[in-house]
């Protein structure tokens, strides 16, 4: 007979379930030069649907957008600039954090 789960163990497995995929852009550029260069320019999270919602690195602007292809595109614009995306593995085990009390 199965242990029934914990509402904590239960809420933490929805979690898992439910949660996008996170994500940062990146821009690289003088790629054809014996110097290149990049950066960290966005951290998006990607949902269920393939929609994603991307923060700029320095805060300032957010971006909902249809795809992580339309991140590429929208930090990929400048000349000479090309964008990707640099997925991070999900969370294998999530876990409660509680508040400490005042």
């Amino acid at each position: 007979m199965p242990i029934p789960l914990t509402l904590d163990q239960e809420l933490c497995e929805l979690a898992l379930i439910d949660a996008p995929r996170f994500f940062a852009v990146v821009q690289e550029w003088d790629t054809d030069t014996e110097d290149p260069d990049g950066g960290v320019v966005g951290w998006g999270l990607a949902h269920e649907d393939g929609s994603v919602h991307v923060i700029s690195a320095e805060g300032r602007r957010q971006y909902r957008l249809s795809s992580t292809e339309r991140a590429i595109c929208w930090f990929g614009r400048e000349p000479g600039v090309t964008a990707r995306i640099v997925w991070f593995a999900p969370p294998a085990a999530p876990a409660f954090e509680r508040a400490e009390a005042a």
